[in-house]
């Protein structure tokens, strides 16, 4: 197969994932997916056999349709239960959204999370932990990840326990609302991993936070 025929496959796999900016992220996962699948299937197409060419554009047509049917299965169950986070958490302060690798992500603040210095779940918590034990329910195949962070007041040997106190203490209302424990891994960070300077006590607010990731088996 020749350089350009090549050259015009692999602008073609670009132009289809690089329409994903106005996409929604179904939309985008069938994309990238279908673009992908495009790419492989046209590049095995043309190295095996004679009929290069013919046997690219099969292969890309074949790969487009694979890519895209793989790109749909992981996106529409996920963006199911963003949606009813989102909507659970809409004007409380929740960040909810769907990282790079393809889980949800719920960033949680230190004003709805956790009081100063403890690891006990405030009553403005409770109602969204509530609601994302009920999608999680809907959801079994999920497993979680829970983080907890503090700011950098204090020492490692208080800030250390207290965030993963703060991780445990998320997912045992989780399991209490009937979430099976072994869906669940907890990590504390301290002040490790800050998202803003500890500068002010604005910024220092931002640092204390709890970070639930949900993730699916690849398949």
């Amino acid at each position: 197969m020749n350089t350009f025929k090549l050259g015009s496959i692999a602008l073609a796999v670009t132009l289809a994932t690089a329409g994903c900016a106005n996409m929604s992220d179904t939309q985008r996962g069938t994309a990238t997916g279908a673009g992908v699948g495009a790419g492989i299937g046209a590049l095995l197409g043309a190295v095996t056999g004679p009929g290069g060419g013919g046997r690219a554009l099969g292969g890309a047509a074949i790969g487009g349709a694979i890519g895209a049917v793989a790109g749909n299965i992981w996106s529409n169950k996920m963006e199911k239960q963003k949606q009813a986070m989102q909507q659970a958490t809409q004007g409380t302060g929740v960040e909810v959204s769907q990282t790079a690798d393809n889980r949800l992500k719920l960033a949680i603040p230190s004003d709805i999370s956790f009081a100063t210095g403890r690891a006990d779940i405030t009553p403005d918590f409770r109602p969204i932990l509530e609601r994302f034990a009920s999608t999680l329910g809907e959801n079994t195949a999920t497993t979680v990840t829970i983080i907890g962070h503090t700011d950098s007041t204090g020492s490692d040997a208080i800030n250390d326990p207290l965030s993963l106190q703060r991780a445990a203490s998320t997912r045992n209302f989780l399991t209490s609302r009937g979430i099976s424990p072994n869906r669940f891994g907890i990590e504390g960070r301290g002040s490790h991993e800050p998202i803003a300077s500890n500068d002010t006590n604005f910024n220092r607010a931002k640092n204390r936070r709890v970070e639930i990731y949900v993730a699916e088996p690849q398949r």
